[in-house]
């Protein structure tokens, strides 16, 4: 059986980073806290660990997995192109519940699956995760739950649904204390997610295409015009994500020419 790692015991905390670094590093599954929800953590850079997190969830190629990473500066090793309001929203946000949709960098040697050229990035507000990813480095993290579940947000609902799957749980008490759930799902603590991929081609706007924990209001008072309004409609030569982690739940493609970053963001 999978053994839960209470990292408020601090020599729990030292077995339990030491396993997680160590089940990391062989393309295994840990499942972590953070400050929304609890995640389900693999390898980014290893297809093999990223597959397994997929099948763990019971989920295909077509919804690939957000990157949580552990500072603002390693946004431009992974991610081209990005907007200066994307870099004020991240300077006023992160850490904390705000997940981007850029361009990838494509000199990037991984496989998340049918990204086109995405990938969704966050820098999580929580000390467990932010400690792993600094021994690690980026992380592939989706969502601790089975596709079409409610997320974890402690490490018992995690192993309840994702059981030997997972070869180290880190429990960090109960996630999304922190926030209010005003989001798109009664109750759920996920991150907001803005898409900046179309930036370029569709008038120099930002879009929320999953509503979390950071609100509109909160968004706009950082970027103010440059924040697409409800229901925009990008040129059709922009290409813009879908919907929906660092939670779950599924929400209408707002396009069909990229990957669905709001299916797995925390």
């Amino acid at each position: 059986m999978t053994r839960i790692y209470d990292c408020s015991v601090d020599s729990e905390y030292a077995a339990g980073m030491r396993l997680a670094r160590s089940a990391i590093g062989r393309g295994a599954l840990v499942v972590i806290p953070t400050d929304t929800v609890y995640g389900l953590a693999a390898d980014a850079f290893s297809p093999e660990a990223v597959q397994r997190l997929l099948d763990a969830k019971g989920r295909d190629r077509t919804s690939p997995p957000p990157v949580l990473i552990p500072g603002i500066p390693t946004l431009d090793a992974l991610a081209q192109d990005v907007p200066p309001p994307v870099r004020e929203l991240v300077a006023a946000f992160w850490p904390g519940g705000l997940t981007v949709v850029l361009t990838a960098q494509p000199s990037l040697v991984w496989d998340l699956g049918e990204t086109r050229g995405t990938v969704a990035l966050r820098m999580p507000s929580n000390r467990v995760a932010l400690d792993l990813l600094a021994e690690t480095g980026p992380l592939a993290v989706s969502s601790a739950n089975m596709s079409g579940l409610p997320a974890a947000i402690d490490a018992i609902g995690a192993e309840d649904m994702l059981g030997i799957n997972v070869a180290v749980y880190l429990d960090g008490g109960v996630a999304g204390l922190d926030y209010e759930p005003i989001g798109d799902r009664a109750g759920d603590t996920s991150s907001t997610i803005v898409d900046a991929t179309g930036y370029g081609s569709n008038g120099g706007k930002v879009v929320i295409v999953r509503n979390g924990v950071i609100s509109r209001a909160a968004i706009e008072a950082v970027i103010g015009d440059a924040l697409a309004p409800v229901g925009f409609a990008p040129p059709a030569a922009a290409s813009e994500p879908a919907a929906e982690p660092a939670a779950e739940a599924s929400t209408a493609p707002a396009g069909d020419t990229a990957p669905d970053p709001a299916a797995d963001a925390g």
